[in-house]
């Protein structure tokens, strides 16, 4: 059985995403083992970050994010396998939309500059929302 040209963007996004995880504890252990963090369960989780440095929490900040908007793109493009009918532009598409969320996380991650950042993300988002309508136009044409 051979697999879906879709899938492989998908399977990058996973896999950047367990990349960004890593990172995050990367820094996030050390920093917090050298600044005698407290890891009280009674704080918050805003007491717990104020303790860190920003550069330690830009990481996971992101590792966040790769858990929010791209579960949309993973349901679009298992949308688009089982409808069975993905053009090599719906598959650009898919590409395009991993390749700025592995770009928009080196932003987070290194420089965070929000202006920059904002903009990877919006672009990002067009890409998905164009990817979304055709899964949906699909979605209602075979219905």
């Amino acid at each position: 059985m051979s697999h879906h040209p879709l899938l492989a963007p998908v399977m990058a996004l996973v896999l950047w995403s367990l990349v960004m995880w890593a990172w995050l504890y990367a820094t996030r252990i050390p920093a917090t083992v050298r600044l005698k963090v407290s890891l009280s369960p009674k704080q918050t989780k805003q007491q717990f970050d104020a303790q860190l440095p920003a550069e330690v929490r830009w990481k996971a900040d992101n590792y966040n994010h790769l858990m929010e908007q791209p579960t949309i793109f993973y349901a679009t493009a298992f949308t688009l396998v089982l409808l069975g009918s993905v053009s090599v532009l719906d598959t650009t598409r898919a590409w395009l939309y991993v390749a700025l969320r592995i770009v928009h996380s080196l932003v987070q991650a290194t420089t965070n500059i929000v202006l920059v950042r904002f903009a990877i993300f919006n672009a990002a988002t067009v890409v998905l929302v164009v990817l979304a309508i055709r899964a949906a136009v699909r979605v209602a044409s075979s219905a």
